[in-house]
């Protein structure tokens, strides 16, 4: 079974004359591993299509299975259980402005029992580590660059070692340089631990990360495309 499994998945807002469809019988498979990027206009569903995958949204038509999930008629508690089994990671970074940047992470780990606070920042300093920030687990979000932060908000998204991560548009306020530091990041940190990864972009500049490209356009997916290899 995928982590991710999507049958005519078909979702409105509003109701009677104001009901606009923003999805249309989508089908979409994600395996253990694979990295998706999930691209098209705006308006054409893609971030609707994420919300729903992360639980984050109540289903209305069709099947999603999510990490053995079925989302379907599923409970908010069961929601809210398998949203902690997902990593997210988003435009804007949201951060806590007052926490450090070991503090921000270490906070992804608050509801693992197993884990005491000391164990916690430890794994938190551990992923900074991987991501390039070892020199600057003590700052705050405002000391930090915007590309920084970002890797922050990656290695915070990481750190629980998620079943699955979803990323909405996480290079669109940084620079060319940044960007593609902070998805190649992505990559590598979450194929050396097999998670898949759907990543919704414009960002043309880094589809090479991706296994597939997944084109949406009008709430139906148009192309699904194996990508070309990744350097």
């Amino acid at each position: 079974m995928n982590p991710v499994e999507l049958r005519g998945i078909t979702f409105a807002y509003g109701e009677g004359e104001l009901r606009r469809e923003v999805l249309r019988q989508v089908d979409l498979s994600i395996g253990a591993g694979e990295i998706v990027i999930l691209t098209g206009p705006s308006g054409s569903g893609k971030t609707t299509l994420l919300t729903l995958i992360g639980a984050l949204r109540a289903m209305q038509d069709g099947s999603a299975r999510v990490l053995g999930q079925e989302l379907r008629g599923a409970e908010e508690a069961a929601r809210v259980r398998l949203r902690r089994r997902i990593g997210f990671i988003f435009q804007n970074h949201n951060l806590l402005g007052f926490l450090t940047a070991r503090q921000n992470v270490a906070l992804a780990l608050e509801l693992d029992g197993s884990l005491d606070e000391r164990a916690r920042m430890e794994r938190a300093a551990a992923m900074l580590g991987a991501v390039g920030l070892a020199d600057h687990l003590d700052k705050v979000p405002a000391k930090l660059s915007g590309g920084q932060r970002q890797r922050v908000a990656v290695a915070r998204a990481l750190v629980g070692r998620p079943g699955l991560v979803l990323a909405d548009e996480p290079t669109a306020a940084l620079d060319k340089r940044s960007g593609q530091e902070v998805v190649h990041l992505m990559r590598d940190l979450a194929r050396k631990e097999g998670t898949p990864i759907l990543l919704v972009t414009h960002d043309p500049r880094i589809l090479d990360i991706a296994d597939r490209v997944v084109a949406m356009e009008d709430g139906r997916i148009v192309q699904d495309a194996t990508a070309s290899p990744a350097a």
